[in-house]
């Protein structure tokens, strides 16, 4: 008995320390600020939704998810060029241009409906030019969290996101259900409007140091740039992982969102306050979530926890099918609500720790092409199958697909580890008797090394990292070459497509985890000898 007393201490412990850390980003006061801003934005683009929602529900299944599909689907084709503007522009500024651009957009809306002119084709294309604004937000908004709090706080900071738009799904539903039963949708769409106004009054007070640019000038071609982020999203391992992950998430649990208006007006005969209750429940269940989210990481770890939340999800989805009473349905959904931000909070924190600060607009542009655009395109989906063969069949297919997704997690589990992407100028600034221009080239580098027989198989797999590394930081061609008259030595090349991207590579690129790899491959060298490093340009062409 007396050895079990400190471990219930300890757990206690434990246990009041994960409630503290729960709500430790509030303690940065942008982040605070931000976080309630967007909480009063978030509460009125769901009162705008679900009012475009309900006033498309008697009309046709198909209509009604394409209200998501229109809000999500502008990332599909805005969010890379967005992406390549926050990681060279001031993204403070940027994130107000596009706030002004959706209250815009909010605006017209409303005088549309207060005209008595709004049709399913009129408000549907104001949704999507909304979303092209959200667009255009989204990887600044995510690449600024960094900023905003310790990078230990980055998965919580990303938890309280998702309980700021949860808790908006709870209020904002019900809120413009009530306001949509007193005054009609011109008033929803009105004060959703107005509730840009925070945001913008917050980041325009917010006194940003201006962020790193990409390159040493500061200026860099759209496609140039749009290519870096590919080839480093492309070359590392643990970014795929993450995307794999969204993809066997996001898609199956959207028909949690794209169906509930369904669920509430068929299965359950509700209005909109009836809808906003259930929404209300899911907003419960991610508070719940955020809360244990610290102690769920810190006892099951990443891969226990996806797994966990994809078989909530699947539970939720299956017994909704068999639900018929409201109170049945508000016991079930905080579940799904769990579900959705331990995914949301573990996938998103993973991705803004293991992005540089050069490419992580980019990196995260891609992140949200993933995710929204698995929401926007699944969506219909989920509409037209719920339309052919009803509603119950299609939550089951879902719930079936959140189970395999569940399943996979012990063969394809979320990155582990810690990654140190802070920048490192290690590499000494490279010599040119010749003159380059910064768009010239292309670059070739050469880098002789010197191995002894016994360490060659050893160097070979440690150049394998290496590899990585050259290619994520601006190398379009790599390879490694051991000289047939002289086995010891040992010749990597590569190419850079700018003089600008070898600058860079020297400058800003390179992380404390590239610096390790490229010593864990070099402390293989023989005793004595150093790498030497070569620069040489197209002789054909001007520099």
């Amino acid at each position: 008995m007396t050895e079990t007393a400190p471990s219930r201490t300890t757990s206690r412990r434990g246990a009041h320390e994960g409630r503290g850390e729960a709500w430790k980003p509030f303690a940065a006061p942008v982040f605070r600020a931000l976080w309630i801003a967007q909480f009063v934005s978030n509460i009125g683009t769901w009162m705008s939704t679900v009012a475009a929602q309900w006033e498309l529900v008697g009309r046709s299944p198909v209509l009604v998810s394409l209200v998501q599909t229109s809000a999500s689907l502008p990332l599909l084709l805005l969010a890379f060029p967005a992406g390549v503007l926050a990681d060279q522009l001031d993204r403070r500024r940027l994130l107000i241009t596009a706030q002004y651009a959706m209250l815009g957009c909010s605006a017209v809306l409303a005088g549309l409906a207060f005209a008595d002119v709004l049709q399913p084709a009129s408000l549907l294309t104001l949704l999507f030019l909304t979303g092209c604004g959200s667009a255009l937000m989204g990887p600044a908004w995510q690449a600024i969290q960094p900023e905003l709090v310790d990078r230990p706080s980055l998965p919580q900071a990303a938890a309280l996101g998702a309980v700021s738009m949860n808790l908006a799904r709870a209020v904002g539903p019900a809120l413009g259900g009530l306001l949509l039963s007193l005054t009609g949708t011109g008033w929803v769409f009105t004060i959703n409007a107005l509730s840009y106004l925070g945001t913008v009054a917050v980041l325009a007070a917010w006194h940003r140091p201006p962020g790193p640019r990409e390159t040493p000038s500061g200026d860099q071609r759209l496609l140039t740039a749009l290519d870096a982020g590919r080839r480093y999203v492309w070359h590392s391992p643990d970014i795929r992982g993450v995307l794999w992950r969204c993809l066997l998430f996001v898609p199956a649990a959207s028909a949690l969102w794209a169906l509930l208006p369904l669920v509430a007006s068929r299965s359950l005969g509700l209005g909109a306050s009836g809808y906003g209750l259930l929404l209300g429940a899911v907003g419960a269940g991610a508070v719940v979530g955020a809360v244990l989210l610290p102690s769920m990481r810190r006892v099951w770890g990443a891969g226990r926890s996806l797994a966990f939340a994809g078989l909530a999800a699947a539970s939720v989805l299956t017994l909704l099918t068999l639900t018929r009473t409201v109170w049945a349905a508000v016991l079930l959904l905080p579940a799904a609500g769990l579900a959705w931000i331990l995914v949301v909070s573990l996938l998103s924190a993973t991705m803004q720790t293991r992005l540089p600060a050069w490419v992580r607009a980019r990196g995260l542009a891609v992140y949200l092409v993933v995710f929204q655009g698995g929401m926007a395109l699944a969506a219909p989906v989920w509409g037209l199958l719920a339309d052919r063969w009803g509603l119950a069949p299609a939550l089951l297919t879902s719930s079936v697909a959140l189970l395999l997704g569940a399943a996979s997690v012990r063969w394809w589990p979320l990155p582990g580890g810690s990654a140190d992407t802070n920048p490192s100028s290690h590499w000494p600034e490279p010599v040119s008797v010749l003159d380059p221009q910064p768009h010239g080239g292309p670059v070739l580098v050469t880098v002789e090394y010197r191995v002894a027989t016994g360490d060659i198989d050893r160097f070979i797999a440690a150049m394998t990292a290496v590899a990585r590394s050259r290619r994520r930081t601006g190398a379009v061609t790599w390879g490694l070459y051991r000289d047939s008259s002289d086995p010891e030595r040992l010749i990597e090349h590569y190419v850079v497509v700018t003089w600008n991207d070898h600058l860079a590579q020297h400058r800003d690129r390179l992380t404390a985890d590239d610096r390790r790899a490229e010593q864990v491959a070099r402390a293989l060298l023989k005793e004595g000898t150093k790498p030497t490093v070569a620069h040489a340009f197209d002789a054909m062409t001007a520099t």
